[in-house]
């Protein structure tokens, strides 16, 4: 007897990756800065003045961290289901029927505006079940056609 077969999947959601990109370039522009001015500091600085040096490193690791929680957060559509994942170490899993979606709000920042990604939030009908995404590419688009899938298997 063949085992069943997941149905295909039709779209999924991951945050953006513009932000960390932003974020990753000024911390390198930061580390940059620093090294420069110790280089060409008269007199040179001493040994006990790291501090600066560890800035660009703690905000590396948030940076890091960020980019991890990105990748282990999705939103995908397959066949009747929606289905939301997220989690590092302990994971989150929420399944869903795509037609009971009511409601999907986009919510954006102006500095989200900017840079064309914004929140998406789903609403559906019975318990309170919002799932929110943060800062995914082309957000109204992906409304209309989680609503247009939405509509369809009605």
């Amino acid at each position: 007897m063949a085992a069943p077969t997941e149905p295909a999947v039709d779209v999924v959601l991951r945050p953006s990756i513009k932000l960390l990109q932003v974020a990753y370039a000024l911390i390198l522009i930061l580390a940059l800065a620093i090294a420069t001015y110790w280089k060409k500091a008269d007199p040179p600085p001493t040994v006990e003045i790291w501090w600066p040096l560890a800035l660009p490193g703690v905000l590396l690791l948030w940076v890091i961290v960020r980019h991890l929680e990105r990748r282990t957060t999705k939103l995908s559509i397959a066949g009747d289901r929606l289905r939301y994942e997220s989690g590092i170490f302990s994971k989150t899993s929420r399944t869903m029927e795509i037609h009971k979606v009511q409601d999907v709000r986009v919510d954006q920042t102006m500095g989200q505006r900017m840079m064309s990604v914004g929140n998406l939030s789903i609403e559906t009908a019975g318990d309170a079940s919002r799932i929110t995404m943060e800062n995914i590419d082309a957000p109204q688009r992906a409304a209309e056609k989680i609503l247009d899938l939405a509509r369809h298997n009605k």
